[in-house]
């Protein structure tokens, strides 16, 4: 039975390259790949043609809901479940509900901002077709790859090796699933 394609993977050697090829694949339409680098390269997102994360907007609405069930919290203990009238004491405060709150706020956060990116990244991801390539590793030392999918739609497999070679890439190989 023979193996089904993942995609093609291209190395390059310096960080211009690949950011000039990822430039060059973004501009070609393609839209299932990636770019594996060692180290974080400025600006590679916006030549990859890459969107703003929603994770910051996950995690301000943690945070917000985190701050209401505090407030709310406080309000139901107070003006409900339990009043108690000492003085003359309003049965609720916002001042008084200000530390559960900030708390909750703080860790409602922190679960929405975890969930959100594990949600978003599709982790666990135990196995990826990447890792069966030889060289996989120095893309945590010294070297650039670029990974196109074999479910882009405009993924072809002549075109899409000449593109990445055109591109600069070396050692242009297909990845099995």
């Amino acid at each position: 039975m023979a193996a089904q394609t993942y995609g093609l993977i291209a190395a390059f050697d310096k960080t211009p390259d690949v950011y000039h090829a990822a430039e060059k694949v973004r501009d070609a339409g393609y839209r299932h790949w990636d770019v594996i680098t060692p180290f974080p390269v400025h600006g590679l997102d916006k030549a990859m043609g890459l969107k703003r994360s929603i994770v910051p907007r996950i995690s301000l609405a943690g945070g917000l809901t985190g701050f209401c069930t505090g407030m709310t919290m406080i309000w139901w203990t107070d003006a409900f479940d339990y009043p108690l009238l000492v003085g003359g004491k309003p049965f609720f405060s916002p001042m008084f509900a200000f530390p559960v709150s900030y708390e909750l706020t703080i860790l409602f956060t922190a679960f929405a901002t975890i969930i959100g990116m594990f949600v978003v990244n599709g982790l666990p991801m135990h196995y990826h077709p990447v890792l069966k390539h030889d060289e996989i590793r120095r893309g945590m030392d010294d070297t650039f790859f670029i990974v196109i999918e074999a479910r882009d739609p405009r993924f072809n497999l002549e075109n899409t090796k000449a593109l990445l070679e055109k591109a600069g890439g070396r050692d242009v190989r297909e990845l099995e699933a």
